[in-house]
């Protein structure tokens, strides 16, 4: 596969800031994932994704911003940062929820892709979240792909209020 030039391109949305869409997030997952009926286990994996970064123009691992776990990795059953990945490869393959696809768009899958849902692609935010049950990990994924947007709309307002014409410098001529 080719790798285009721009498929990392500085945009609003960098590690940065999918850490702090993470961390608004927290206060909200923490307590839910130590319910018995959210997460047996206790722990969470969560993966964001680059939004610029576009299939067929950049590998799944240069669209990689940030992992996050949450609770114990010792204590983990399974590999739920390899099944957060799984799903958020999913999501950003089909820019597709998992469940979604899964549900309607069967047709879509390939050998080898995975049938568990909890990835979420929100306005081409890429979020995936494994530990808990289906429907709250695909909750969390929600929530910290709204959060990632949240920031990025905050960039661009700030970038707007300094009088920035252009993200980063003003285009030659």
């Amino acid at each position: 596969m080719s790798t285009d030039p721009h498929a990392r391109a500085a945009g609003f949305v960098d590690a940065d800031l999918a850490r702090e869409a993470i961390e608004l997030t927290l206060p909200m997952i923490e307590p839910a994932v130590r319910r018995e009926r959210v997460s047996g286990g206790g722990f969470l994996h969560l993966v964001v994704l680059d939004p610029l970064a576009k299939p067929g123009r950049a590998t799944f691992e240069q669209a990689l911003l940030l992992e996050h776990s949450i609770g114990d990795r010792a204590r983990w059953d399974a590999d739920y940062a390899g099944f957060a990945r799984a799903k958020a490869r999913l999501s950003w393959e089909n820019q597709l929820d998992s469940h979604r696809l899964q549900s309607t768009h069967t047709h879509l899958l390939r050998r080898g892709d995975s049938l568990l849902w909890g990835g979420v692609c929100l306005d081409g935010i890429v979020v995936a979240c494994s530990g808990a049950h289906p429907w709250y990990d695909e909750a969390f994924a929600c929530a910290v792909a709204a959060a990632v947007r949240a920031l990025a709309k905050e960039r661009h307002a700030t970038a707007r209020e300094r009088g920035r014409l252009w993200l980063d410098a003003d285009p030659p001529g």
